[in-house]
């Protein structure tokens, strides 16, 4: 069925005579057949937002609709691509065209050369429903490729393969209910807008390891849990998730640079290739699927990108796999969601975003979770969702960080200032949260610990009396304080330079263990404890100020992982005869 342009504003077009269309359909635009989706329709006229550069376009154009919805591939071959917002494979695209992406250019997302082997784990006549897994394929090396049935069929299982295919040949036959045989292919699609369906969620309870002491041990995120990364300009939040997205403990990785700069996704195509996996020792892109619609790429398939990757991320949690989902970033895909809702003449909601901004955004992160997936089987998958938030200066009650705020369970505040001095990850201690702390305390307890619960507690309470004490230090003067409110501000320092500062160009540092992180906020802790009791016993205070232990501490973090057990017992022994000698020269002058 076909139309003709009478309309075109940028990326919207207005066409006529597409009365048998649906909303949501694809279509194909002019000569050059250019990509787009219909957002509304009234009568006959469809107002359609293209995915691609639509100068030279004009009225009369030929519009033809495909009869589907805008959808992914999904399929073995994903994982290592770099793909734009609306699937197409950039490297491929490479090959056609060469650096540019040319108009009108229809590349497959996966390749249909490629032969994978595949291999059955049902039988012929075996009972199956929607989710069900027949066969495995060995994508890379790290991750198994489970290939599913797809969710809206079921019946029984007439024929299965096994051998090298590509994804478009059969590798099996399902008999439905009705006596319908449809044949089953290792690739399916499935549309961006819908979410796939699963038979049950449940409460996050196990923390997302990221190997970031100040995530990890203050605002913890959980295994299918919600974050959002605020921070003005050059505060840090591209960083903050290129390190979430290399170290988190999670089985795939789907990274969408969805408006940000060229050159940052540049940073990110040229680093993951040569990062190793601390988890297994293979490339990190081995375990990644890139989403790359920067800047100066088409604002209508930006908007289309945070659906793209969300959906391959439930794809890849159908199959049982933890995922994370790292959108950089949903401020710039607000801002598409302006463009278009202002060219459709919608009424403008807050600073000119669409009414429907708000539920939008809790639409994406509504998708995370960790779910019973679709099958017989009971296994369970997660999707865990970081978006970074750029508000406009630092601004946080603008539309988007607050519609964010109201839906995410962690907050990791960047500051800028933080940032300038040098201090990464550069998330604000005091500004920050994370509502599942109760929720992963019985799987801290589980796994010995309790005491890294407390210490917890006492950091954070320590930062926040530094602050208070801080302002008194601004007005009077530090020598004002109490011995006891200076060992406070000292420890505050500890905990800041020693613990929360983390160097992500040293080896040893860029990455540290539960385990490292418990044992050297242990050491701080429990310095500090001794140190008010060596105060209460004579000890004077310039003497505990100056122990050689402070800077022992100090360099703890560098350590190696091999010799680190052995340091931390150093270390202690260490602290506690340098304090006791001062406890016994403070009761000698005495």
């Amino acid at each position: 069925m076909s139309g003709k342009v009478i309309k075109v504003s940028g990326p919207l077009v207005v066409a006529e005579g597409l009365k048998d269309a649906n909303v949501a359909d694809v279509v194909r635009v002019g000569e050059m057949g250019l990509m787009g989706e219909i957002l509304n329709m009234t009568g006959d006229r469809a107002s359609i937002q293209v995915y691609e550069e639509t100068s030279g376009l004009g009225p009369g154009a030929r519009v033809e609709t495909t009869g589907y919805p805008m959808s992914v591939e999904l399929g073995p071959g994903m994982l290592e691509s770099i793909y734009d917002g609306i699937q197409r494979p950039l490297t491929e695209i490479m090959r056609v065209s060469g650096d540019t992406i040319a108009r009108g250019i229809s590349v497959p997302a996966l390749s249909r050369d490629k032969k994978w082997d595949f291999k059955p784990v049902v039988v012929k006549g075996a009972r199956l429903e929607g989710g069900d897994i027949i066969g495995t394929v060995q994508e890379t090396a790290p991750i198994e490729h489970r290939i599913m049935i797809p969710p809206t069929l079921s019946g029984t299982l007439e024929d299965i393969r096994e051998g090298s295919f590509t994804v478009d040949e059969v590798v099996a036959t399902l008999r439905a209910e009705d006596g319908t045989l449809h044949e089953i292919k290792m690739a399916q699609r499935w549309p961006v807008r819908v979410a796939r369906p699963y038979r049950r969620k449940f409460v996050p309870s196990e923390p997302l390891m990221s190997g970031q002491r100040i995530i990890d041990t203050l605002f913890p995120l959980a295994k299918g849990g919600t974050a959002a990364v605020p921070g003005p300009f050059g505060s840090g939040k591209t960083v903050v998730q290129h390190q979430l997205a290399k170290w988190t403990d999670v089985d795939v990785v789907i990274y969408i640079g969805c408006g940000e700069r060229g050159n940052e996704m540049t940073d990110v195509l040229n680093e993951f290739p040569e990062l190793i996996d601390p988890y297994n020792g293979e490339p990190l892109m081995k375990r990644t699927v890139l989403i790359a619609n920067t800047s100066d790429m088409p604002v209508a398939a930006r908007e289309a990108s945070i659906y793209t990757g969300i959906t391959i991320a439930e794809y890849f949690r159908d199959m049982g796999h933890d995922v994370a989902v790292i959108a950089d970033s949903t401020s710039r895909w607000a801002e598409a969601l302006r463009e278009m809702s202002g060219r459709l003449e919608e009424m403008p909601g807050e600073e000119g975003y669409p009414a429907y901004l708000a539920s939008r955004i809790a639409q994406f992160y509504e998708r995370a979770g960790i779910v019973e997936c679709a099958g017989s089987d009971g296994r369970r998958g997660s999707i865990t969702a970081i978006g970074a938030v750029s508000p406009p200066g630092g601004d946080l009650s603008e539309p988007v960080s607050q519609g964010t705020m109201r839906i995410v369970k962690v907050f990791w505040s960047l500051d800028s200032n933080l940032a300038y001095a040098r201090h990464f990850p550069a998330i604000n201690w005091l500004t920050s949260y994370s509502l599942y702390t109760s929720n992963l305390t019985p799987w801290y307890k589980e796994n010995g610990f309790e005491d890294f619960l407390a210490d917890r507690e006492r950091t954070l309470s320590i930062l926040q009396e530094e602050s208070a004490l801080n302002e008194i230090v601004r007005l009077v003067g530090r020598d004002s304080l109490g011995a006891a409110d200076q060992l406070t501000l000292e420890t505050a320092k500890m905990i800041r330079e020693d613990f929360l500062q983390q160097n992500a160009f040293v080896d040893v540092d860029n990455y540290s263990s539960v385990e490292r992180q418990a044992k050297l906020l242990r050491i701080i802790i429990e310095l500090d404890k001794q140190g008010r009791k060596a105060l209460e016993d004579g000890a004077s205070m310039e003497g505990l100020f100056a122990i050689g232990v402070r800077e022992r501490i100090g360099r703890a973090k560098y350590v190696p992982d091999d010799a680190y057990d052995e340091e931390y017992r150093a270390i202690s022994r260490q602290a506690a005869e340098e304090i006791a000698e001062l406890v016994a020269a403070g009761g000698e002058n005495r």
